[in-house]
């Protein structure tokens, strides 16, 4: 552990997560606007369900941890509503994927009375654009998808959890997948500013605003131009063109 001591958010799921720290993803941008402001852990799992989640779930977020994280981003569901018929399917019956998380955020949300939470629903998926890539549809389509997203919108609201309707934010939406399944950066900087507005809005104790939080060290210095960059980049479109490209590309709407 090093100091000082900053807030930490936690990012938990499956390959939206996982890929997220790459190719401009959410994540990324997430960790770039809390620059000296908070500490964001990645806790992502390619092709995992809730059900694997459900193992592992109390040593990510211990309760007899000395620091437990501000806030928790948790995304589980796409894989859960794959087709049970396709060979090595990930798929988790719907009552199941429900409970599964239900007992995930209720953990999180008893680990201190300043730990918020933000939920992702299932999300949308480019059908034509997965068979295109892999040949088959992996199991995946927005048929099944929708009816886990409703599930895992309902249960936010029974729990009094944001959540993030994923399936409505990418559905029908061009160039937002490189797979039909996975972010690109256009994907990534809509799931961001959901998140962000989310943040922004809630009426948190103390506030998990970029702009509300303390700058660390700023009695020492700050970089007045590179602050100013942070602090445009909720209007900024973070883009690639290509998945395997690395190019970052800044460019103010």
């Amino acid at each position: 552990m090093i100091g000082p001591s900053r807030p930490l958010f936690a990012l938990f799921g499956s390959s939206i997560v996982e890929l997220s720290s790459t190719y401009n993803g959410w994540g990324a941008t997430l960790t770039f606007l809390y620059a000296r402001k908070a500490d964001i852990f990645l806790r992502g799992y390619g092709g995992w369900n809730s059900r694997k989640a459900l193992e592992i779930y109390e040593k990510v977020f211990p309760k007899d941890a000395e620091i437990h994280p501000s806030l928790v981003i948790i995304y589980f569901g796409g894989n859960d509503s794959a087709d049970p018929n396709f060979p090595y399917s990930s798929y988790v019956p719907l009552d199941e994927y429900v409970e599964n998380m239900r007992k995930i955020v209720l953990h999180i949300k008893d680990l201190s009375e300043k730990t918020r939470l933000i939920m992702l629903s299932a999300p949308a998926v480019n059908e034509e654009q997965i068979v295109k890539t892999y040949g088959v549809n992996l199991g995946r389509t927005n048929e099944r998808s929708k009816i886990y997203a409703e599930a895992g919108i309902k249960l936010g609201e029974e729990l009094g959890v944001p959540t993030i309707d994923f399936f409505e934010a990418l559905y029908g939406q061009p160039d937002v997948f490189w797979d039909g399944m996975h972010l690109t950066a256009k994907g990534s900087d809509i799931l961001f500013k959901k998140i962000a507005k989310i943040i922004k809005e809630a009426e948190w104790e103390p506030s998990l605003d970029w702009d509300k939080m303390p700058t660390e060290f700023v009695d020492i210095g700050t970089d007045a131009h590179l602050e100013n960059l942070i602090k445009g980049t909720e209007d900024n479109i973070i883009g690639i063109t290509k998945p395997k490209s690395q190019e970052i590309n800044l460019a103010t709407k």
